[in-house]
């Protein structure tokens, strides 16, 4: 849940720091705040920790999070943040097929009809062709996307990469990837803006480490599903930083995506359990 508060108080400061400054620099400064807090445990075994089975997969990693925070947080400046909250759920869809990609698993009939049920909410958030309709909706679905295979690339590379070098690759190569744009289109913040853009990536590296020790201590179906409780936190923000608040088909569409997200996780979690089950039973015989 604290988590949750910090994700979505991320997301505020990142729309209040875009009113002005390019999306290229708030990534730029928050990357920079992350990789000073994380350098401690980069540097205990750098350049050591460079060292990769999957350098491919590493490059592919930080390709795919800079299409997530790249379209993501241009989508935040320019939309209601409840409605690119909801569209960002999407992602456990992408994680869906995804994993029939990268990790050759089988996806039954009713993980399927759950991910059609998503995207139709999706479809109703968006509204194409109706006067609701922006393309920043389609790049919000786009940085769900991007989220969505990192998840999956990072399962693979945990399998035989160390946290560490993960770490590594992505506090680097997302730093420098962002470098040049970033200085391209600097604007010198007001204070303000420093003070947004700094406790950004302090509260973003505070979330993340909230958000770990809650999946390990924690069972992954409940957790996922607290994390819907961003919803809230958006549609708070939004309506007292921007006046704006969400109309029926945004709630509309938003329940049916948690509705079905929730249903795609509790599938997942448990063929997992059939299949730990399964390996249990035939280590008995």
């Amino acid at each position: 849940m604290f988590a949750a508060a910090g994700f979505g108080t991320m997301v505020a400061m990142i729309k209040l720091a875009g009113q002005r400054l390019d999306v290229f620099q708030i990534l730029l400064v928050r990357q920079f705040v992350m990789a000073i807090i994380v350098a401690p445990t980069i540097m205990t075994n750098f350049p050591g920790s460079l060292k990769t089975n999957h350098f491919g997969l590493q490059i592919l990693r930080i390709f795919l999070a800079l299409v997530a925070m790249g379209f993501g947080f241009t989508a935040v400046v320019n939309m209601p943040l409840a409605d690119v909250t909801a569209i960002g759920f999407a992602k456990s869809f992408f994680v869906t097929i995804c994993a029939i990609f990268f990790l050759n698993e089988v996806i039954g009939v009713r993980r399927w009809f759950a991910v059609i049920i998503g995207f139709i909410g999706v479809l109703i958030v968006l509204r194409p062709g109706l006067d609701g309709f922006t393309i920043y909706g389609i790049y919000a679905l786009i940085g769900s996307a991007g989220a969505g295979a990192v998840m999956v690339v990072i399962r693979i590379l945990t399998r035989t990469e160390s946290t560490t070098t993960i770490l590594t690759y992505q506090a680097l190569g997302v730093g420098l990837a962002v470098a040049i744009p970033g200085i391209w289109f600097w604007l010198w913040p007001t204070p303000f803006e420093w003070a947004l853009l700094i406790g950004m990536g302090i509260i973003s590296y505070i979330a993340q480490m909230l958000n770990i020790t809650a999946y390990k201590f924690g069972e992954a179906s409940v957790m996922a599903s607290l994390d819907y409780v961003r919803l809230i936190y958006s549609v708070m923000f939004g309506w007292v930083l921007f006046e704006t608040l969400p109309d029926f088909w945004t709630w509309f569409g938003a329940i049916i995506i948690i509705i079905a997200s929730i249903y795609t996780i509790h599938r997942e979690n448990h063929k997992k359990q059939k299949i730990v089950t399964s390996a249990k039973e035939r280590m008995q015989d």
